[in-house]
């Protein structure tokens, strides 16, 4: 059987990693054995907290609604309770950039939550 020599394969992967750790700290860009083990821990953040930011994203769009609605005189969770029963499909994405952006419209929407909610 032949013989199988490996070193293009190896040198292959080894450069691979090495350009994934530029701009890493230290030996962690420069020397294989720390930039592997750095970029697999990087994967795993990178990972998790793609899945974390939409968690973040929410809990900042909540808080501005929130305290848009209490400047209104209406809680958080009266304000969305209300469109719902008033049918209004909003999400909180749309609702959070109103709320900073036109005051006048979110006022609208609170006259509507406070409507749903009456009836």
């Amino acid at each position: 059987m032949s013989r199988v020599k490996r070193s293009v394969h190896a040198k292959k992967k080894r450069r691979k990693v090495l350009k994934e750790a530029k701009g890493y700290y230290g030996r962690k860009h420069s020397s294989y054995r720390f930039a592997k083990e750095q970029v697999q821990r990087s994967g795993m953040y990178a990972y998790r907290d793609r899945r974390n930011k939409k968690r973040e994203f929410r809990r900042l769009w909540i808080t501005r609604i929130n305290a848009a609605a209490r400047l209104e005189g209406m809680s958080y969770s009266e304000l969305i309770h209300g469109l719902d029963k008033a049918g209004v499909e909003v999400n909180r994405k749309m609702l959070a950039d109103i709320a900073v952006e036109d005051r006048d419209a979110f006022r609208r929407f609170v006259e509507l939550a406070r409507e749903g909610a009456a009836a």
